[in-house]
């Protein structure tokens, strides 16, 4: 019997994460997950095939990939080369036929994870385009005449950003897990997997002012938890003092070493206006 997945050492999982990923498998449906960025939809792949010792294929995707690089690609160039300089390797067409990330998935002798990173990057039609093959598992090669067929259904895990709505025939065929933000009891969870044994007091002032960083109304780009884990590293390293941290002085609106966090001149403008207006008013 598969081994059920309940996050790592390296990895927090919540209660939902686990039920979600679970039932994937036992649907033998993809695992489409959606959620801020930095939130770990593209790690949870890594942390899936790490947890049950599954060999891990990662394929991703960009706006001008196609969903046949997948399956296969024909070097029809290569070959047109190697004829002209009477190679003979030419006469046998399986030299030129590039095996995709799904064809690599199919040929597997352990039950691989295949993640299709960042799938709303791609074409509106790339999702369809992979239903047929997804759903039954195997392919045709028409250049080599011989169909492909997966030795056992991969776990397949799908992340998307969002950037595009995906087709309803595809959504249909997909457990749907959103991964939500970290609340801040989980986020202590995450950091003691990081940095365990890093003082508490530190980490209870940085994390009440990255939530109140991310709740500034008018943010174009909020914080996210792997952001937040490089200010904490960075915080330890340069030895920042607790009360660098207090957000009860209204006059240390922008937090020390704020690079980590506020990743547009915008969003850093927000922050120092906050803290004239702050110091104009006298607060």
């Amino acid at each position: 019997m598969e081994k059920k997945f309940s996050g790592t050492e390296t990895f927090v999982a919540t209660p939902d994460l686990m039920v979600a990923v679970n039932a994937a498998v036992a649907l033998e449906r993809p695992l489409l997950v959606k959620g801020e960025p930095g939130t770990g939809k593209t790690v949870l792949a890594h942390e899936i095939a790490k947890a049950i010792d599954a060999p891990l294929l990662t394929w991703h995707i960009k706006s001008t990939t196609k969903a046949q690089q997948g399956l296969y690609e024909y070097d029809a160039v290569a070959r047109l080369r190697d004829s002209q300089l009477g190679d003979a390797r030419v006469h046998d067409i399986s030299n030129y036929i590039v095996k995709g990330k799904l064809w690599q998935a199919f040929e597997t002798d352990d039950r691989p994870v295949l993640l299709i990173d960042e799938i709303d990057k791609a074409d509106i039609e790339f999702p369809n385009d992979l239903l047929l093959e997804l759903d039954r598992m195997e392919f045709h090669v028409y250049e080599t005449r011989e169909t492909v067929k997966a030795r056992q259904r991969p776990i397949v895990v799908i992340t998307s950003n969002n950037e595009k709505e995906l087709p309803d025939a595809f959504l249909r065929r997909c457990f749907f897990h959103y991964i939500q933000f970290p609340d801040k009891e989980t986020m202590q969870r995450i950091v003691d997997v990081h940095y365990p044994g890093i003082q508490k007091r530190l980490v209870a002032a940085a994390m009440t002012m990255f939530y109140e960083i991310r709740e500034a109304p008018g943010l174009k780009k909020r914080p996210s938890t792997s952001e937040f884990l490089d200010w904490i590293k960075l915080l330890m390293v340069e030895d920042i003092p607790i009360e660098a941290l207090r957000t009860d002085d209204k006059k240390t609106l922008i937090p020390p070493l704020y690079g980590a966090l506020l990743k547009n001149e915008q969003d850093v403008h927000l922050f120092e206006r906050l803290a004239f207006l702050h110091r104009r008013d006298g607060g």
